[in-house]
């Protein structure tokens, strides 16, 4: 039926052709011929469609099969994936501790090398191995975990600081000059606290990693000499600076002698000048008293006067006044005694005003001091203390030196005082002695 109809609708088609011909037997026979060509056409078609079909059925009785494979294979790999996800989540909390135990290390390792850092940088151990900076400042700002290698060269130069520290040896080292000159010399490092040149500290800085001479040397550097010429294995003392510098420095800045002496200005100056004069005053009694109590106990020793002491003049002046009542001997014995025993006395109160003066003008080089001090304070305030210090080291500074003049003259004075009190005891004593001797030949 269908194939009828398709027939008519293609015979109408073909109307006009039909028209266009010359016979209707050609327009029959055009009909047969096409409708034999699509008959053809149409038993390939149905061939084709019946072979596709059974392909078809094939592919899908494939395709069945594979989904059935795949399915079992789907079932098989999850339970592959289940125990994988089981094996996984122990595997990844094993690498979770390892994780964290190696980041704690990694923690650790940087902070001992940034602590390290610090300690190589200022030690002078690094004058004598010089570049270890780097390897600490690598091992420092890495972002990975340090290999062993590198853990086992912190190690060693942990430990070689720390062996270090211990050894007192000589290398040589560049050390800049007074003139800034760089010059290759010998130097003696003490541990890790000091080094030294020649029996000089030397300064280390750590910013350039340099050694250069102490502006000036503290007076502990005699040890230094002794330690450097000592032989290997000879214990020779020296004072160190635990401080590894600073404590030095302190010393270098401390004041001398002489420049706390300056800071007494025109008072203290005083001061030593009152000083001065004192001591040379009692020398020059010293001696005069000494010499004079020499030769007045050589004076008792001999019956006969000497002019050069001041017992044998009174000894030779008592024999002019023989023959005299005893008021008039005993007048001109007083009056030779007086006239003998004031050159003993002579400059013993100049003495003794000295030590009374020294502490005055230390008083007044204090109160000048405290007026300068409050001067400052008025000028620029109380916020630097550098300022207020000239002041307060004149006022202390006087106060002191005027003790240090009136205690040694006071003591002085008394001993001078009580030898020359010696002295007018003897003449005294050998005075009354003669007047007595006197006193008895009358009356026999």
């Amino acid at each position: 039926m269908l194939k009828h109809l398709t027939l008519l609708l293609i015979s109408f088609s073909f109307t006009n052709a039909a028209y266009a011909a010359e016979t209707l037997d050609e327009l029959l026979k055009d009909v047969q011929n096409r409708a034999k060509q699509e008959g053809e056409l149409w038993n390939k078609r149905e061939a084709e469609f019946r072979q596709a079909k059974n392909k078809q059925a094939r592919l899908l009785s494939d395709a069945q099969n594979e989904l059935a494979e795949l399915e079992a294979e789907g079932k098989r790999l999850s339970g592959v994936f289940d125990t994988n996800e089981k094996k996984l989540a122990v595997l990844e909390e094993e690498l979770n501790i390892a994780v964290g135990t190696l980041g704690e290390v990694f923690g650790v390792v940087r902070q001992v090398s940034g602590d390290f850092r610090g300690v190589v940088e200022s030690s002078v151990i690094s004058t004598e191995f010089p570049g270890r900076e780097k390897f600490i400042d690598g091992l420092t700002d890495k972002k990975a975990i340090p290999s062993t290698a590198e853990l086992e060269k912190l190690w060693f130069e942990l430990q070689r600081e720390m062996t270090e520290s211990g050894k007192v040896v000589s290398y040589n080292a560049p050390v800049i000059g007074a003139d800034g000159k760089t010059k290759e010399v010998e130097v003696l490092r003490i541990g890790s606290f000091n080094i030294a040149h020649d029996g000089d500290f030397l300064n280390y800085t750590p910013e350039t990693g340099k050694l250069s001479y102490l502006s000036r040397q503290p007076s502990t550097t005699g040890s230094l000499s002794k330690l450097q010429n000592a032989e290997a294995g000879l214990i020779a003392p020296v004072a160190v600076d635990p401080t590894r510098g600073a404590l030095l420095n302190m010393l270098i800045e401390a004041p001398t002698l002489w420049e706390r002496f300056t800071y007494g200005g025109i008072v203290g100056y005083c001061i030593v000048v009152v000083l001065l004069f004192g001591l040379a005053m009692a020398i020059e009694r010293f001696i005069f008293l000494t010499k004079e109590e020499s030769k007045i106990k050589k004076q008792m020793q001999s019956k006969t006067p000497s002019e050069d002491n001041a017992l044998g003049r009174i000894w030779k002046s008592f024999g002019d006044f023989k023959g005299m009542d005893k008021e008039r001997v005993e007048l001109k014995l007083d009056e030779e005694l007086i006239k003998n025993s004031s050159p003993f006395e002579k400059r013993l109160g100049l003495i003794k005003l000295f030590a009374a003066i020294a502490p005055l003008m230390g008083l007044l080089g204090t109160v000048t001091g405290m007026i300068m001090t409050f001067q400052s304070i008025t000028l620029f305030g109380t916020g630097n203390p550098a300022i207020m210090a000239g002041g307060i080291s004149q006022a202390l500074v006087t106060t002191v030196l005027g003790l240090v003049c009136a205690i040694p003259l006071l003591l002085i004075h008394n001993f001078l005082n009580d030898k020359a009190q010696n002295i007018l005891t003897i003449l005294e004593e050998q005075s009354i002695g003669l007047l007595s001797e006197n006193l008895d030949n009358n009356k026999a």
